[in-house]
């Protein structure tokens, strides 16, 4: 039997509206999610403090990710690299975002 294929691009559509994790890939080292957000953005005061590092990558719409120091617009097709406890939230997002996050231990 093939592999079956997963549209990463597509957003599935069972839960209208609301953000969407959908764990593609885990091992005991990393977790690979698409996340599908429809214009949340992280909740007033609220900041992610991770204790691994996270790449993500915005496949499609955009967003707005805030840090400590500043503001950082994305595109679709812009990944970076977020270190370790380097604190962060979702200041905006479209309606159509669609991420890859990868957690990993280094």
């Amino acid at each position: 039997m093939p592999p079956g294929v997963t549209g990463l691009l597509q957003a599935p559509d069972d839960k209208p509206g609301e953000e969407q994790f959908i764990t593609l890939l885990q091992t005991g080292q990393l977790r690979l999610e698409q996340i599908v957000s429809r214009g949340q953005a992280s909740p007033t005061g609220f900041w992610y403090d991770q204790p691994t590092p996270e790449w993500v990558a915005l496949l499609a719409g955009s967003a707005t990710l805030e840090f400590d120091d500043g503001r950082l617009p994305l595109a679709a097709g812009d990944a970076l690299l977020i270190p370790a406890h380097c604190r962060h939230r979702v200041a905006e997002c479209s309606q159509d975002a669609i991420w890859l996050a990868l957690h990993f231990q280094p």
